[in-house]
This record gives C-alpha cells, structure tokens and sequence, in this order.
C-alpha cells in the first residue's frame, strides 16, 4: 500500500481552493477518463493516486467526489496568451462575458471541443477554469482547447483591428436564422442572469447583435436560453456552411 501522510492530503484537499490553484499552479483531474486524458496531453502529469493504491480512506479525503475516485492526477496549469491567436480564415472564436456556473464553464469547453472552436476568451470575471467542477463538466475537452481570461474589449479591437467579424447574443438582436454568417468570427456570450453587460455590447452594432428565437416567435416561453445551450446552437449554426 503506498502511504500518504497527512501532511500531503492536507496539501491536495487545499487545491480545491482557487487561492491556493493559483499559488502552486496545480489543479486536480479525477476519473479513468480524465485522467487519462491528462496523460494522453501536453499537459504534465505532476503525480496520480490510485485507489488500490492508497486504500479508500486517503482518496476520500483528498477527492473531490462524494464516493471516492478510482484515480486522482495533480497537474500543472497552462495559460495562453491572447496576443498569439490571430483571428484568420474560417476561425471560430467564443468570448464569454461573467459566466459563473462551473457546469456551464465546463460544458462549454466541451462543445468547444466538439466544434472545433480555435480559442474560448474569458473575462476575468468569469468562474475560474481549474474549479474542480468546471474541470469534470469539460469531460477532457480542457486539455485540447485554448481557454484565455483576458479583457473581452481589448479581444473585440483587435478582432475589428485584424478585420474580422464580431458578434454577440442578445434577447433584442437580429434573428440568427435570417442572417448571413460568416465562416470566421468572433462570438460573445453573457452571464447567466443578465447576458453581456452594457459596456460590451454598446461596442457592437444593429447588425452583429444576433438572437436566436424563440418558436414560434410570439408564445409565451422561457426568459432566456441556458448559456451552455446557446452556445451549442451558435457553433452549430456558425459551423453548418462548413459541411
């Protein structure tokens, strides 16, 4: 049995924490699966912990999850930097505006994934990438993506500044459906409560302001989209003429 002191365990559980994420550079990835594909990326693999190894106890202390992990890796972070992605061609970008939830973090990292979207901007409002639950929600999709917390203004100029579309999701946008879309372009996306804040979606204009509607349009329905849920539609819809 491989031992673990209590020292190390108090170390591992503190990682759970953003302060401490952010001191060591480390986060944690659990499950076959996402440990493996930890260990499949560029990503490096600083130590892992198997159950069988360990014993039951140890891994419930330092896991995450409410029944113990078969397998726990630490693994350092990786920041990219804004200034090397260029907006070229048939690109497809995300900017997310203030998404708090983890899940839905996560679970855009994996439609990302699923798309092939070039590079996922964060404002620095947003939930914090290495949260244990964001990383779980992106289901390995963080470990080939490009996830960059820069300020979403400074993105939008030099997408305008490279000639490269811009658009954003609004409740008084134009109909997505009813609007010709680039193959490449950078697209916004709000807070889960109150959508892209006002300082940002005054940079854009009538006709980058897009909706996706309701059917029929005039039924009483739901206020609004998940984000997650709306992201998954624009990629779809953006990536169609692709096929």
């Amino acid at each position: 049995m491989k031992q673990i002191s209590a020292n190390r365990i108090k170390e591992l559980r503190k990682l759970q924490q953003k302060k401490y994420r952010n001191e060591s550079g480390l986060f944690i990835a659990e499950g076959e699966k996402m440990v493996g594909e930890a260990l499949q990326s560029d990503f490096k693999v600083v130590e892992t912990f198997r159950l069988e190894e360990i014993g039951a106890e140890a891994m419930s202390r330092i896991s995450s999850f409410s029944t113990p992990s078969p397998v726990l890796a630490v693994v350092e972070q990786k920041h990219y930097r804004a200034e090397d992605v260029a907006f070229t061609g048939q690109g497809l970008f995300l900017g997310l505006c203030g998404v708090r939830d983890p899940g839905n973090l996560g679970t855009i990292i994996r439609i990302s994934d699923w798309f092939g979207i070039d590079a996922v901007f964060c404002s620095h409002d947003c939930v914090d990438l290495y949260n244990p639950k964001t990383v779980q929600s992106t289901m390995g999709a963080l470990f080939r993506r490009k996830i960059i917390y820069c300020d979403i203004p400074d993105i939008i100029a030099r997408a305008r500044t490279e000639g490269f579309p811009v658009f954003g999701t609004f409740l008084d946008g134009s109909n997505m459906y009813r609007t010709e879309l680039p193959a490449g372009a950078l697209v916004l996306l709000g807070n889960e409560s109150n959508g892209i804040p006002d300082e940002i979606g005054n940079l854009l204009g009538n006709g980058e302001r897009l909706l996706i509607p309701p059917y029929p349009s005039d039924a009483r329905s739901s206020e609004s989209l998940n984000v997650a849920t709306a992201a998954s539609i624009i990629c779809a819809e953006f990536r169609r003429p692709l096929f």
